[in-house]
C-alpha cells in the first residue's frame, strides 16, 4: 500500500535537518499545523499528515476495527516513519495524538527520539485520585450527541474546544473541520479517543519530552498536564500564556518558541 498517499504524508522544510512529525488531534487535519511549519522550515525535515479518516486521506483504507483502540492511530504513525526511513525523529502530537505518540514511540524507539505533547490528556473520565475533567455521564452524553447529530454537535462542541470567545474565527475554523470530516469515522475516532485509558503507557516513556497546556482549557485542565509531567520521568511542563485546546492556532508565537526551544536543546 502506499502509506504516504493513504495517509496524506506532504514533506517541506529543510531536507538535511532532523525530521519533525506534527500529528494532528480529533477532528482535524494536518492544515492546523500550518502556523507551525514556518518555524521549523528552515532548520528542519518537517512530516505532515492525516490519519485514516481524518482530511485528505485515502478514506477507503478506514477499517473500524483497527481504529477503535489507539494503537491502530499509531501504526499509522509507525507505518507513515517506516515509508519515510525517518529515524530519531521528534514527534509533535495535539491533544489525542500526544498519547499515540506515547504509543508509537513505544512500537518503533529507534523510529522516534523526542515527544512534544500539546494539550495532552491519557484519560477524560475522572477516576478515584484523577481528575479528567470529565464524569462518565458526561463523556456517554457527549458520545450520544455525537453519535445522534454529528454536525449538530460539531457547531456547538468546536467554539467550546477552542475557547477564545471573543476571536469566533478561531472556533468556525474547528467547526468548519469538524463538519468536513466523515460522520461515521468521526464517531469511531471519538469514541476511541474520549474512552480511553492511557495513563499506564506514560511511565514507559523514555525519549525527552515537552508538554504543553494553557492556562484554561476544558478539555484537558492543568491537572491533566500535572499528572503526565510527574508520570513521565524527566518531562520538562510548560504552561503557555493561551487559553482553550489549540494553542498552535490560538497562540502560535508562544506555542512554536517553546518547540524550537526545545528541538534546539536536542541532541
Amino acid at each position: 500500500m502506499d502509506i504516504e498517499r493513504r495517509n496524506n504524508v506532504t514533506v517541506t522544510g529543510n531536507p538535511q535537518g532532523r525530521a519533525v512529525v506534527l500529528a494532528h488531534g480529533f477532528g482535524c487535519d494536518q492544515n492546523m499545523w500550518r502556523l507551525t511549519v514556518p518555524a521549523l522550515a528552515e532548520d528542519y525535515r518537517v512530516v505532515l499528515f492525516d490519519y485514516v479518516g481524518s482530511g485528505r486521506s485515502d478514506l477507503s483504507a478506514f477499517s473500524e476495527d483497527r481504529y477503535a483502540s489507539l494503537e491502530g492511530y499509531a501504526r499509522d504513525v509507525v507505518e507513515v516513519c517506516d515509508g519515510l526511513d525517518l529515524r530519531d525523529a521528534v514527534f509533535v502530537g495535539h491533544s489525542v495524538s500526544a498519547m499515540i505518540g506515547v504509543l508509537a514511540a513505544g512500537m518503533a524507539p529507534e523510529r522516534l527520539g523526542a515527544l512534544v505533547m500539546v494539550a495532552p490528556s491519557p484519560r477524560y473520565i475522572d477516576d478515584d485520585g484523577y481528575r479528567g475533567g470529565f464524569s462518565e455521564e458526561d463523556i456517554n452524553e457527549l458520545l450520544e450527541s455525537l453519535e445522534s447529530n454529528y454536525l449538530g454537535w460539531s457547531a456547538a462542541m468546536a467554539p467550546v474546544i477552542m475557547g477564545n470567545a471573543e476571536r469566533p474565527e478561531l472556533g468556525e475554523e474547528l467547526t468548519n473541520s469538524f463538519c468536513a470530516t466523515d460522520p461515521d469515522m468521526a464517531r469511531v475516532f471519538a469514541r476511541t479517543t474520549f474512552l480511553s485509558d492511557s495513563r499506564d503507557e506514560l511511565k514507559s516513556v523514555r525519549v525527552p519530552t515537552l508538554i504543553l497546556e494553557c492556562t484554561q482549557d476544558v478539555i484537558a485542565p492543568r491537572e491533566v498536564g500535572a499528572f503526565v509531567h510527574q508520570a513521565i520521568p524527566g518531562s520538562t511542563l510548560v504552561t503557555l500564556d493561551a487559553t482553550g485546546h489549540c494553542p498552535h492556532l490560538s497562540a502560535p508565537e508562544a506555542t512554536n518558541e517553546e518547540i524550537t526551544g526545545f528541538l534546539a536543546g536536542l541532541r
